[in-house]
Protein backbone atom coordinates (compact mmCIF):
# COMPACT_ATOMS: atom_id res chain seq x y z
CA UNK A 1 0.00 0.00 0.00
CA UNK A 2 1.43 3.38 -1.01
CA UNK A 3 2.39 6.09 1.49
CA UNK A 4 -0.23 8.38 -0.02
CA UNK A 5 -2.96 5.81 0.60
CA UNK A 6 -1.78 5.25 4.19
CA UNK A 7 -1.93 8.97 4.89
CA UNK A 8 -5.36 9.21 3.27
CA UNK A 9 -6.69 6.37 5.45
CA UNK A 10 -5.09 7.81 8.60
CA UNK A 11 -6.86 11.13 8.00
CA UNK A 12 -10.32 9.50 7.94
CA UNK A 13 -10.61 9.38 11.74
CA UNK A 14 -10.35 13.18 11.87
CA UNK A 15 -13.14 13.74 9.34
CA UNK A 16 -16.69 14.78 10.21
CA UNK A 17 -19.68 12.62 9.27
CA UNK A 18 -20.73 14.67 6.23
CA UNK A 19 -17.13 14.68 4.98
CA UNK A 20 -16.94 10.90 5.38
CA UNK A 21 -20.19 10.48 3.45
CA UNK A 22 -18.78 12.65 0.65
CA UNK A 23 -15.52 10.68 0.68
CA UNK A 24 -17.50 7.44 0.56
CA UNK A 25 -19.28 8.63 -2.59
CA UNK A 26 -15.98 9.72 -4.08
CA UNK A 27 -14.11 6.44 -3.64
CA UNK A 28 -16.93 3.92 -4.06
CA UNK A 29 -19.09 5.67 -6.66
CA UNK A 30 -22.14 5.12 -4.43
CA UNK A 31 -24.05 7.51 -2.18
CA UNK A 32 -24.84 6.81 1.45
CA UNK A 33 -26.61 8.50 4.35
CA UNK A 34 -25.25 6.10 6.93
CA UNK A 35 -24.50 7.83 10.27
CA UNK A 36 -22.12 5.03 11.27
CA UNK A 37 -18.60 6.51 11.11
CA UNK A 38 -16.96 3.14 11.82
CA UNK A 39 -18.73 1.62 8.81
CA UNK A 40 -17.90 4.54 6.57
CA UNK A 41 -14.21 4.55 7.55
CA UNK A 42 -13.94 0.79 7.02
CA UNK A 43 -15.58 0.88 3.57
CA UNK A 44 -13.55 3.88 2.44
CA UNK A 45 -10.35 2.23 3.69
CA UNK A 46 -11.20 -1.01 1.87
CA UNK A 47 -11.78 0.85 -1.40
CA UNK A 48 -8.57 2.83 -1.07
CA UNK A 49 -6.53 -0.25 -0.16
CA UNK A 50 -8.01 -2.23 -3.04
CA UNK A 51 -7.26 0.56 -5.48
CA UNK A 52 -3.69 0.88 -4.23
CA UNK A 53 -3.11 -2.88 -4.32
CA UNK A 54 -4.48 -3.19 -7.86
CA UNK A 55 -2.32 -0.33 -9.09
CA UNK A 56 0.81 -1.87 -7.56
CA UNK A 57 0.08 -5.48 -8.49
CA UNK A 58 -0.73 -5.01 -12.17
CA UNK A 59 1.41 -2.25 -13.71
CA UNK A 60 -0.17 -0.95 -16.89
CA UNK A 61 3.00 -1.60 -18.88
CA UNK A 62 2.84 -5.29 -17.95
CA UNK A 63 -0.77 -5.65 -19.05
CA UNK A 64 -1.25 -4.35 -22.61
CA UNK A 65 -4.82 -4.15 -23.74
CA UNK A 66 -6.24 -6.56 -26.28
CA UNK A 67 -6.14 -4.06 -29.14
CA UNK A 68 -2.43 -3.35 -28.69
CA UNK A 69 -1.67 -7.07 -28.50
CA UNK A 70 -3.61 -7.82 -31.69
CA UNK A 71 -1.84 -5.01 -33.53
CA UNK A 72 1.55 -6.31 -32.40
CA UNK A 73 0.72 -9.73 -33.82
CA UNK A 74 -0.96 -8.75 -37.06
CA UNK A 75 0.70 -5.51 -38.21
CA UNK A 76 3.80 -6.03 -40.39
CA UNK A 77 6.99 -4.27 -39.49
CA UNK A 78 7.62 -0.97 -41.22
CA UNK A 79 5.34 1.95 -41.93
CA UNK A 80 2.17 0.23 -40.78
CA UNK A 81 3.69 -0.69 -37.43
CA UNK A 82 4.93 2.87 -37.01
CA UNK A 83 1.45 4.28 -37.53
CA UNK A 84 0.04 1.85 -34.96
CA UNK A 85 2.67 2.87 -32.40
CA UNK A 86 1.82 6.52 -32.91
CA UNK A 87 -1.95 6.26 -32.83
CA UNK A 88 -2.55 3.54 -30.23
CA UNK A 89 -1.84 5.60 -27.08
CA UNK A 90 -4.28 8.26 -28.26
CA UNK A 91 -6.95 5.65 -28.99
CA UNK A 92 -6.76 3.51 -25.87
CA UNK A 93 -4.48 5.44 -23.52
CA UNK A 94 -2.36 3.57 -21.01
CA UNK A 95 -4.07 4.46 -17.78
CA UNK A 96 -0.94 5.01 -15.69
CA UNK A 97 0.22 7.64 -18.18
CA UNK A 98 -2.97 9.68 -17.92
CA UNK A 99 -3.35 12.71 -15.66
CA UNK A 100 -6.23 12.97 -13.17
CA UNK A 101 -8.58 14.99 -15.46
CA UNK A 102 -8.01 12.44 -18.24
CA UNK A 103 -8.66 9.56 -15.85
CA UNK A 104 -11.84 11.24 -14.64
CA UNK A 105 -12.98 11.56 -18.26
CA UNK A 106 -12.13 7.90 -18.89
CA UNK A 107 -13.97 6.96 -15.69
CA UNK A 108 -17.11 8.75 -16.94
CA UNK A 109 -16.79 7.02 -20.31
CA UNK A 110 -16.28 3.51 -18.91
CA UNK A 111 -18.22 3.54 -15.62
CA UNK A 112 -21.04 5.72 -16.88
CA UNK A 113 -21.10 8.25 -14.05
CA UNK A 114 -18.88 11.19 -13.05
CA UNK A 115 -16.45 11.10 -10.13
CA UNK A 116 -14.81 13.77 -8.03
CA UNK A 117 -11.98 11.51 -6.96
CA UNK A 118 -8.44 12.75 -7.56
CA UNK A 119 -6.81 9.51 -6.39
CA UNK A 120 -5.06 8.11 -9.48
CA UNK A 121 -4.70 4.60 -8.02
CA UNK A 122 -8.42 4.46 -7.23
CA UNK A 123 -9.46 5.81 -10.65
CA UNK A 124 -7.26 3.30 -12.48
CA UNK A 125 -8.52 0.41 -10.35
CA UNK A 126 -12.18 1.42 -10.79
CA UNK A 127 -11.86 1.78 -14.57
CA UNK A 128 -10.24 -1.65 -14.84
CA UNK A 129 -12.92 -3.22 -12.62
CA UNK A 130 -15.62 -1.68 -14.83
CA UNK A 131 -13.92 -3.00 -17.97
CA UNK A 132 -13.95 -6.48 -16.44
CA UNK A 133 -17.66 -6.22 -15.55
CA UNK A 134 -17.06 -6.42 -11.81
CA UNK A 135 -18.91 -3.26 -10.76
CA UNK A 136 -22.33 -1.77 -11.60
CA UNK A 137 -22.29 0.71 -14.47
CA UNK A 138 -24.33 3.85 -15.02
CA UNK A 139 -25.69 6.51 -12.63
CA UNK A 140 -26.05 5.38 -8.99
CA UNK A 141 -29.54 4.18 -8.18
CA UNK A 142 -31.37 6.35 -5.71
CA UNK A 143 -32.25 4.73 -2.39
CA UNK A 144 -35.36 6.91 -2.17
CA UNK A 145 -38.75 5.99 -3.54
CA UNK A 146 -41.90 8.07 -3.35
CA UNK A 147 -44.06 7.15 -0.38
CA UNK A 148 -41.41 4.85 1.11
CA UNK A 149 -39.59 5.55 4.38
CA UNK A 150 -36.19 3.99 4.97
CA UNK A 151 -34.42 3.17 8.23
CA UNK A 152 -30.73 2.51 8.72
CA UNK A 153 -30.12 -0.56 10.87
CA UNK A 154 -26.81 -0.63 12.77
CA UNK A 155 -24.91 -3.89 12.33
CA UNK A 156 -21.59 -3.97 14.14
CA UNK A 157 -19.17 -6.89 13.66
CA UNK A 158 -15.51 -7.59 14.19
CA UNK A 159 -13.39 -7.04 11.09
CA UNK A 160 -12.32 -10.69 11.01
CA UNK A 161 -15.96 -11.81 11.01
CA UNK A 162 -16.83 -9.40 8.17
CA UNK A 163 -13.87 -10.70 6.16
CA UNK A 164 -15.14 -14.28 6.52
CA UNK A 165 -18.68 -13.27 5.55
CA UNK A 166 -17.42 -11.47 2.46
CA UNK A 167 -15.30 -14.45 1.50
CA UNK A 168 -18.34 -16.73 1.83
CA UNK A 169 -20.77 -14.75 -0.35
CA UNK A 170 -18.19 -13.89 -2.98
CA UNK A 171 -17.17 -17.53 -3.36
CA UNK A 172 -20.79 -18.42 -4.09
CA UNK A 173 -21.31 -15.83 -6.81
CA UNK A 174 -23.49 -13.43 -4.80
CA UNK A 175 -23.30 -9.93 -6.26
CA UNK A 176 -22.78 -7.87 -3.12
CA UNK A 177 -23.11 -7.77 0.66
CA UNK A 178 -26.64 -6.34 0.59
CA UNK A 179 -27.89 -9.19 -1.59
CA UNK A 180 -26.23 -11.64 0.79
CA UNK A 181 -27.94 -10.14 3.85
CA UNK A 182 -31.34 -9.99 2.14
CA UNK A 183 -31.05 -13.62 1.07
CA UNK A 184 -29.96 -14.71 4.55
CA UNK A 185 -32.87 -12.86 6.18
CA UNK A 186 -35.30 -14.31 3.66
CA UNK A 187 -34.07 -17.84 4.38
CA UNK A 188 -34.14 -17.41 8.17
CA UNK A 189 -37.62 -15.86 8.17
CA UNK A 190 -38.87 -18.84 6.18
CA UNK A 191 -37.35 -21.14 8.79
CA UNK A 192 -39.24 -19.21 11.46
CA UNK A 193 -42.47 -19.59 9.51
CA UNK A 194 -42.75 -15.86 8.82
CA UNK A 195 -43.61 -16.33 5.15
CA UNK A 196 -45.09 -12.84 4.64
CA UNK A 197 -41.95 -11.12 5.92
CA UNK A 198 -39.72 -13.54 3.99
CA UNK A 199 -41.58 -12.72 0.78
CA UNK A 200 -40.63 -9.04 1.14
CA UNK A 201 -36.95 -9.95 1.11
CA UNK A 202 -37.43 -12.44 -1.70
CA UNK A 203 -39.06 -9.74 -3.85
CA UNK A 204 -36.31 -7.24 -3.05
CA UNK A 205 -33.60 -9.77 -3.89
CA UNK A 206 -35.25 -10.67 -7.19
CA UNK A 207 -35.53 -6.99 -8.10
Amino acid sequence: MSKTTKKEIASLNKMKLNDLQAKFAEVTGETTRSPNKTFLIRRISEALQAASAKAEKVPEAAAPDAKTEVNAQTEPAGAGAEVTAQTEPAASGKLTRLEVPELQARYLEVVGRPTGSTNKAYLIWKIREAQKGRIPLGPPKSAHREGVTFKVLPLRMESAVVDKLDEAWRSRGIKNRMEFFRGALCHYLKELGAEDAAALFADATAA
